[in-house]
């Protein structure tokens, strides 16, 4: 939940929609640290597999 803003002591608050997710990592080189990655996102930022790009770090 990100805050914005204080109006009479009651918090707003904006949630950012996600639409895509761009990772470089160093181990992406191996298929199942690329699955862990995915995985992990997935669940962080509630969206699907193929919105998430992963590379290799060079």
């Amino acid at each position: 939940m990100l805050m914005t803003g204080e109006q009479q002591g009651i918090y707003q608050s904006e949630e950012a929609e996600v639409k895509g997710v761009l990772i470089a990592a160093e181990g992406a080189a191996d298929s199942v640290v690329v699955q862990k990655i995915q995985q992990a996102v997935m669940a962080l930022f509630q969206i699907e597999a193929h919105k998430i790009k992963i590379i290799k770090m060079k």
